[in-house]
Parts: C-alpha cells; structure tokens; sequence
C-alpha cells in the first residue's frame, strides 16, 4: 500500500500554528541589539503573506536598530483569561527584518494608527519579518494567572 506523503511539514505546521496563535493578539515585542546592548520594544502585529509585519512609533528611531538584523518577536496570551482558550501560548519568531511601505489591504489588516506616542503625534514605520524559525509553547490545565495562596 502506498504512503501518502505529508501536506506539509512539521517546520510548515508550527508556522501555521504560531501564525493562527500570533492572529489572536495584537500586541507583542520585538528583540534585538541596539549599541551592543539587548534592546525589547512593544509592536503592532499582523501576518501577511507567511511573513510578520510590524508597526512602530518612527519617532522611538527602535525600528533603525531592527532594520538590516536579525530579531525576535514574541507574543503571548499569558495571564489572560479567556474561556474560549483552555490554554495559554507563547509564539516566538526569530528572522531577518526589513522596512516596508505596506499595501493598502496590509494597512487595512492593522487598523486605525493610535494617534499619539507618549505625547507625541504617532508617526507609523512598518517591518517585515521573514521567519527563519518560529516556536510554540503550550501550557494546558490549570491557570498562569492564578498565584498559590
């Protein structure tokens, strides 16, 4: 009898698993090194095309030290409760990030820019994150919210 190979790979199934996880939530923060030193910044996000694109307060300057390297990005849902989520996640992705001019769905796919940034008008610049890998963790049962009395 014939085995029928995969539809998709195991590396192919944590990206769509990561990417459904990553759609759930807004917000998350991306990693690098800025002046020698480890640098985390928050992030609008959206997955676009098997690639994450993220938007930043330009006036921060944070997405020049992510232009041109290699970062990280993770979101979570950690201490949120929510019944529709028995469980809770953590997603990174780590890969090469370049600054984009987003296409008008991309934009639509972010939704309205805040309008300011501790104080200052919001002045958007968006990323792209090509994904070298990306990881999943679960955690089932129980709570993280809840504390030991």
């Amino acid at each position: 009898m014939p085995i029928e190979p995969p539809t998709s790979t195991p590396i192919q199934q944590d990206h769509e698993r990561g990417f459904d996880l990553l759609a759930r939530v807004r917000y998350g923060r991306v990693a690098t090194s800025m002046r020698a030193l480890p640098f985390l910044a928050a992030a609008r996000h959206v997955v676009s095309d098997g690639r994450l694109l993220l938007r930043m307060h330009r006036g921060y300057g944070y997405h020049q030290a992510c232009v041109g390297s290699v970062v990280a990005y993770g979101a979570d849902n950690l201490g949120v409760e929510r019944p529709d989520e028995p469980g809770q996640w953590s997603v990174q992705c780590v890969g090469t990030c370049e600054q984009i001019e987003p296409t008008p769905a991309e934009l639509e796919l972010f939704g309205p820019t805040p309008l300011f940034a501790d104080g200052d008008l919001f002045d958007p610049v968006y990323l792209r994150v090509d994904p070298q890998f990306l990881t999943v963790h679960e955690l089932e049962g129980g709570s993280a919210a809840q504390r030991p009395a």
